[in-house]
């Protein structure tokens, strides 16, 4: 194991509150290098999202829900009825607009 695989490993235990009391002076003085504090970032974000409370399941039919709120406000993507399929294209204007916008806010679960 190199020397920075080592610091890296008594940072992690520091993170973890696992550390021999032998070995934290080395890992205190690696945490004064860039190495060492992007090392102790890192491992503090790990720990963070392994130990984040799961988000709460989303109720039934809440995509359908979230699909017709969407559809029902003002200025929604979906093109206009009087649009030809040839100016969503790029035939008509010159421009490229993606004509999939209306199909995944409506069925959002399906993208």
């Amino acid at each position: 194991m190199d020397t920075n695989e080592t610091l890296r490993a008594h940072i992690s235990a520091l993170v973890d509150g696992e550390l021999p009391q032998a070995d934290a002076e080395l890992a205190l003085a690696a945490l004064h290098e860039t190495d060492g504090k992007v090392a102790w970032d890192r491992y503090h974000l790990i720990r963070d999202t392994l130990r984040a409370t799961p988000a709460p399941a989303l109720s039934p039919g809440f995509a359908e829900q979230l699909a017709a709120r969407l559809a029902a406000e003002p200025g929604a993507l979906a093109p206009d009825a009087g649009d030809s399929a040839d100016s969503h294209n790029g035939s008509a204007n010159g421009t490229t607009e993606s004509t999939g916008q209306a199909a995944i806010l409506a069925n959002p679960g399906t993208s």
